[in-house]
């Protein structure tokens, strides 16, 4: 692929969500000037070096990006080279949402907002640590929309203790029945992280056959809606899928700036320090951020496409799948793709596993991705 990706991390929140196992920080305020003087120094010396060419999308993460002042991120944004109409995205909370730092984003050239809106029910953003409520994120919504934000993604997660079936479902409905639903919607299952809150409490770990029963759920309601399956976890409106995560999904190049920020170019990974101190003790001092890398030789390259393919309706040559009856109600067959049914979705990582026999028998055509 040609297209670049390009990550810049902001690792400050004002309150950690008991699910969270990011590299963010609730303490470190006092570091965000710093902090983004070291991004702008640090992308400068990019675009000096050659490193950085034009980017076809740009993605601000954390973290909680609408923690910083608009014209403090825009300041970074500026600095980063990007192609005519790329994609440029920053998440937000929902609590951050006004129509001010909206109009200094799309000033800046933002293009795309993600909204981290999770559930409707109170109880159950309150089980997830959330400190937003429903009625602020249909503010932000319709703040984004009016905004004139042609395409922005209302992120979910399902599975949080005390969340029924009902309770997702109205969430659901709840997204649909704005009166301008977001393009794009991400719908995550609630996953347990070592070292969280959530996870040193086993009376809210999420049960398996329950957020099965969610995913299958929400596929139904979205594709009702007209949205169609671009990755496991993601449905959107036609022209409307994440340019970003799809370089990423197609095994393409991505550079990161940041604290933990992570960036991959032909076959290449590497990944920066993980706190914010580190990273700008790093840049002033004109040394490289980077804490560790890994090479893939050209076998691992074509499994980890494969793999990512697997995820998408681009699914995989049929001759990379080992072939089997336990398969059948999880893969089937499309000219010469196989593709993940909705059954197959829940179980991808347990498909993919048979991958790496397909590529051991067919080394060559296991390879092959559509161009």
């Amino acid at each position: 692929m040609s297209a670049l990706g390009v990550y810049l991390h902001v690792p400050f929140c004002r309150r950690r969500c008991d699910y969270c196992a990011f590299a963010t920080y609730v303490d470190r305020d006092h570091l965000m000037g710093d902090y983004l003087a070291a991004l702008r120094s640090d992308i400068e010396r990019a675009v000096s070096a050659g490193d950085l060419a034009s980017a076809s999308a740009v993605f601000v993460g954390g973290g909680t990006p609408s923690r910083l002042a608009p014209d403090q991120l825009c300041s970074v944004l500026a600095l980063v080279p990007t192609t005519p109409g790329a994609e440029v995205t920053v998440e937000c909370n929902p609590e951050d949402v006004t129509d001010e730092g909206l109009a200094s984003y799309l000033d800046a050239g933002v293009t795309r907002i993600s909204l981290g809106v999770q559930a409707r029910a109170a109880h159950v953003l309150a089980s997830l640590g959330r400190h937003h409520d429903w009625d602020e994120a249909i503010g932000a919504a319709a703040r984004v929309a009016g905004a004139g934000f042609v395409s922005w993604n209302l992120d979910l997660i399902y599975g949080a203790a005390g969340e029924s079936d009902g309770d997702w479902s109205d969430t659901l409905a709840g997204v649909l029945g704005l009166d301008a639903p977001p393009p794009h919607v991400s719908a995550y299952a609630l996953t347990v992280e070592p070292g969280t809150p959530l996870a040193r409490d086993r009376a809210r770990h999420p049960d398996d056959d329950v957020q099965a029963r969610r995913y299958a759920m929400a596929d139904e309601v979205l594709s009702a809606a007209g949205y169609l399956w671009e990755e496991i976890s993601n449905w959107a409106r036609p022209g409307h899928g994440c340019v970003y995560n799809n370089i990423a999904w197609q095994g393409g190049d991505y550079l990161g700036f940041g604290s933990a920020a992570h960036s991959h170019r032909d076959g290449r990974r590497w990944w920066n320090v993980r706190t914010p101190e580190r990273y700008v003790a790093a840049v002033r001092a004109g040394r490289s951020a980077v804490a560790g890398s890994e090479v893939l030789d050209a076998q691992q390259r074509a499994f980890e496409r494969l793999a990512l393919a697997l995820r998408t309706p681009v699914g995989v040559p049929s001759e990379a799948l080992s072939w089997g009856s336990e398969l059948d109600a999880l893969v089937e067959r499309r000219e010469g793709r196989a593709v993940l049914t909705v059954t197959g979705r829940m179980l991808a990582s347990e498909v993919s596993m048979r991958l790496r026999t397909g590529l051991e028998e067919h080394p060559r055509t296991a390879g092959i991705l559509p161009r």
